[in-house]
């Protein structure tokens, strides 16, 4: 059995798959920039930074050499009661970017995780205080992760169905589209009281649940209304952090700030795995204690990964570059202006676009949802046309890494055009 996709089908489960009816699954063997290369000689353009983790196209030359470097001098280390080197300097320089209420960074390994740790913090910070909250507030239909704690205050789906029984509950806000601000002011008036512990969030736009996007002025209203009753918040920023919403975080639009924001996905560039939790002094503070019982009891073994960390330096360096900086604002130009074209056409509504995300919805009648035929019509028509994109449903979005051209949109835009006039 030589074949790759033989080999592959043989021994591996795949993510969110049904194994029994699946395709064969396509071999890539190599990428640069923002194209993937498999194994028969063809090329994808990645349109979705494969799982929004991307940011400055595969391979990248300059995150492999510091990464081979770092392999030569320290591969991994304990992180407790041991320190290196890469990860003061990561901490140190990521809340130089983060609000500035940001105080302290705690490492991770992936984006669920990040939202675990938040979680956990923000519910023994109110049991170190001696006044225990086991309330959380969240949006309808949010996605924060596949962990038991991430998948409680995500949205009850058919990805959490099996597992509802043992989920903590939450209570939940209608997302706050546009036309539906005072409704779902109104609510949270009701739903923010002094047994809330935290109010948790995919800042301005949710990812896997749809895409859909609304206003920072009326998140920063949410927010108020949440710390009337001391509520903390907390920012899932692992989709929207590190430029995507034309900001380095979606947290830079508001004027009320997160108490604690979880990062991963584009933290290493989309090189290694990493996750990152911060908060401010105040909570770290309700930690202090010659009470060991106070501790933060949470770590893996992989925690603070100096290669990891070096990654996220490198790809931190690119980031910030004045080069990179001006192509998340070009890349948003150009969707801005393939949203207006798309306007005209009766087969697509509700577009929407926050910076580099542009996201719009093909028309499907009543259903919706993930499983929606519609799903796999337009995944295959762009696949065939070497093009990866992968539907939420009927919704179909646009999150390429920031190297991206100009000419590579242009043939993306083409083909989704062409989608749109045949279904």
């Amino acid at each position: 059995m030589n074949n790759l996709a033989e080999r592959d089908r043989a021994v591996i489960w795949h993510p969110f798959t049904q194994m029994q009816t699946a395709p064969v699954p396509i071999s890539i063997v190599r990428g640069q920039g923002s194209v993937l290369y498999s194994a028969d000689d063809r090329e994808y353009l990645d349109m979705i930074s494969s799982w929004w983790v991307n940011l400055h196209g595969h391979a990248h030359p300059y995150i492999a050499q510091r990464v081979s470097e770092q392999l030569q001098i320290l591969e991994h280390v304990i992180f407790a009661d041991f320190t290196h080197p890469t990860a003061v300097e990561l901490a140190e320089r990521l809340l130089t970017i983060l609000p500035q209420n940001q105080s302290k960074i705690f490492y991770s390994d992936n984006g669920s995780t990040a939202v675990e740790v938040a979680l956990k913090m923000a519910f023994q910070y109110w049991h170190n205080l001696g006044k225990p909250r086991r309330k959380v507030v969240a949006f309808e239909n949010a996605y924060h992760g596949d962990t038991f704690g991430a998948m409680a205050v995500g949205g009850r789906s058919a990805f959490t169905a099996p597992f509802v029984p043992f989920l903590f509950d939450v209570e939940y806000l209608p997302v706050p589209v546009a036309g539906q601000e005072e409704v779902v002011l109104q609510r949270a008036a009701t739903l923010f009281t002094d047994e809330v512990a935290a109010f948790i969030v995919e800042p301005l736009v949710q990812g896997a649940g749809g895409m859909t996007m609304y206003e920072p002025s009326i998140l920063d209203k949410l927010f108020q209304l949440a710390r009337q009753n001391g509520s903390l918040i907390i920012a899932d920023e692992v989709m929207t952090g590190f430029g995507r919403t034309g900001r380095l975080f979606a947290s830079d639009y508001l004027q009320e700030k997160p108490d604690l924001i979880s990062l991963s996905k584009g933290l290493t560039g989309g090189t290694m795995a990493l996750g990152v939790t911060t908060c401010t002094q105040a909570i770290y503070d309700a930690f202090l204690s010659d009470d060991k019982f106070k501790t933060l009891f949470h770590g893996h073994s992989f925690t603070a990964n100096p290669l990891a960390c070096t990654a996220a330096l490198a790809s931190m360096d690119l980031l910030l570059m004045d080069e990179t900086q001006a192509s998340i604002q070009r890349i948003s130009q150009q969707h801005s202006d393939f949203a207006n074209q798309l306007a005209a056409y009766s087969t697509v509504e509700t577009i929407r676009q926050r910076g580099t995300l542009l996201a719009f919805d093909l028309k499907a009648g009543e259903q919706r949802s993930y499983f929606n035929n519609i799903r796999d019509t337009a995944y295959n028509f762009l696949l065939d046309r070497n093009i990866l994109m992968r539907p939420l449903g009927n919704v179909l979005y646009l999150i390429p890494p920031y190297c991206t051209t100009n000419e590579q949109l242009a043939y993306t835009y083409e083909q989704i055009t062409k989608l749109v006039q045949t279904i």
